[in-house]
C-alpha cells in the first residue's frame, strides 16, 4: 500500500527536485476542485480550462511559491482566481466585446444584448464608471464583473472585507446619482 504524501511534501518535492509524480498527484488532487470553483465565476469552459492549466504551470515552473502559510487549496485558489481575472480583463473579455461591436457595424439590426454591450462601453454607464476613483472601480470590478465574494475580493485587493463592503456601497451610490 502506497502512503499518501501531504500537500506540503508534494510542493517541496516539486520545488526541490522537479518531481513529476508529485506534480501529477497534486494536479489530480486539486485540478477538478479548482476547475469547478472557477466555473462558478466564468461560464466559458475554454477559459476555465486555460486558467487551471496556467495555475498548475505556475506551480511547476516555480513562479508561484508556496510559503507554507494557510492551506494549499486556498493558495491555489488565489493563483487561479487572479489568473481568471487577468484572462477576463485582458483580450478575453475585451476581445469578445470588440468582436460584438464589430458585428454590430456589419449588420443592419443589432440585437438588444448587443445594444446594451455597446452602451456599457460607450454610453452613460461607461462614463460613470470612468469617473469612479480607482479604488471604487477596483472593488466593482472584483465583486460585480469578476463575481468574487467580499472575502475573495478582500484577499485579491489586499484590503479588509469591511473596506470592500464600504467601497462597494459608495460606488453603487455614486453610480446611481450619476445615472439618475
Amino acid at each position: 500500500m502506497r502512503e499518501t504524501r501531504s500537500d506540503g511534501d508534494l510542493l517541496r518535492a516539486i520545488a526541490a527536485d522537479g518531481d513529476r509524480r508529485a506534480f501529477e498527484e497534486l494536479y489530480r488532487r486539486y485540478a477538478p476542485w479548482l476547475g469547478a470553483r472557477l466555473r462558478g465565476r466564468c461560464a466559458d469552459a475554454g477559459i476555465v480550462d486555460d486558467v487551471v492549466q496556467e495555475t498548475f504551470l505556475a506551480v511547476w515552473r516555480g513562479s508561484a511559491r508556496y510559503r507554507e502559510e494557510g492551506d494549499v487549496a486556498g493558495w491555489l485558489w488565489r493563483i487561479g482566481s487572479r489568473r481568471l481575472i487577468d484572462a477576463l480583463r485582458g483580450d478575453g473579455a475585451r476581445g469578445r466585446l470588440r468582436q460584438t461591436l464589430s458585428r454590430l457595424r456589419h449588420r443592419d439590426e443589432a440585437s438588444a444584448e448587443e445594444r446594451v454591450l455597446a452602451g456599457v462601453e460607450h454610453g452613460d454607464l461607461a462614463g460613470a464608471l470612468v469617473r469612479l476613483s480607482p479604488e471604487l472601480r477596483a472593488v466593482l470590478q472584483a465583486t460585480v464583473i469578476d463575481g468574487l465574494t467580499t472575502r475573495e475580493a478582500s484577499v485579491l485587493l489586499g484590503i479588509p472585507p469591511g473596506t470592500v463592503k464600504t467601497r462597494a456601497l459608495r460606488a453603487r451610490k455614486q453610480l446611481r446619482e450619476e445615472l439618475a
